[in-house]
């Protein structure tokens, strides 16, 4: 009995000839990009690295209570050296309304996070309702206890966000350098999310390939694992980034992002 083979049939013998495999189903066909934020800077030469090896945004702590705080000041001086399409992110801690709209329009270009107790309707206010892009921190639980926080219904309460960034929940604010489990997070999330926690050229690759297909798109932040080492081997210099870790950092991302083509 002869066999009919359509042009599908012939598409897909020439894809496994080529090596090429079929996208997931609801998957795009071609994945975006991983984009990368490298957060915590503080100093030129740092912002110049991150810029050199191929950052998409770079955030500035204004948090007082951070060990990586600089001033408003400062963050419009190291966000003037950036080029055109790489965003200057400023990091906000439960923030007055009016200082945050000031800081967002003394720096030019720049978007927030908001990464404290903020409500939707805080969030929206201190973005300038809608003048500001905004970036909101999820705090997720670490260990077992990640799988009761409800992502898909924060996403949905924090809908005027530009995208969700997940952080593990530690003591105080930020994630410590600490990651959660990331397979504890739903299948799907409707929501652009960025993966942040723990993260280091060693880990990123895994995070990627563990969460790529469960958002509408996925970016990383980074900021303690690619810090400089402590001359006296006391740990990271925090606000104080290695370039090379810098490099070997977004070079992981790009790696993984190629397992996906």
């Amino acid at each position: 009995m002869n066999s009919h083979h359509g042009p599908k049939d012939e598409l897909a013998r020439e894809e496994v000839a080529l090596g090429k495999t079929r996208a997931p189903v609801g998957a795009a066909a071609t994945p975006a990009r991983t984009r990368i934020k490298i957060c915590g800077l503080t100093r030129e030469r740092d912002v110049d690295a991150a810029v050199a090896a191929g950052a998409d945004a770079i955030g500035f702590v204004l948090y007082p209570a951070s060990p990586r705080v600089i001033t408003v000041e400062r963050a419009a001086e190291l966000a003037a050296r950036l080029p055109p399409f790489v965003t200057p992110v400023l990091l906000f801690v439960n923030e007055d309304a009016i200082k945050t709209t000031v800081a967002l329009a003394r720096v030019t270009g720049a978007i927030a996070q908001f990464h404290g107790e903020e409500t939707p309707d805080q969030c929206w206010r201190a973005s300038g309702c809608g003048a500001h892009a905004f970036l909101r921190a999820a705090r997720i639980p670490l260990g077992a206890a990640g799988a009761g926080f409800d992502l898909v219904n924060y996403a949905a309460d924090y809908s005027r966000a530009q995208a969700i960034l997940l952080d593990a929940h530690v003591e105080g604010y930020g994630g410590g350098g600490k990651a959660f489990n990331w397979s504890l997070l739903p299948p799907a999330v409707d929501a652009h999310l960025v993966l942040s926690g723990g993260l280091a050229p060693a880990n990123v690759g895994n995070g990627i390939r563990a969460l790529r297909t469960r958002c509408k798109s996925l970016s990383v932040d980074v900021s303690s694992g690619v810090e400089a080492d402590d001359p006296a081997h006391t740990g990271a210099q925090k606000g104080i980034k290695d370039a090379g870790k810098i490099r070997e950092f977004i070079a992981a991302v790009k790696a993984a992002d190629a397992t996906f083509y």
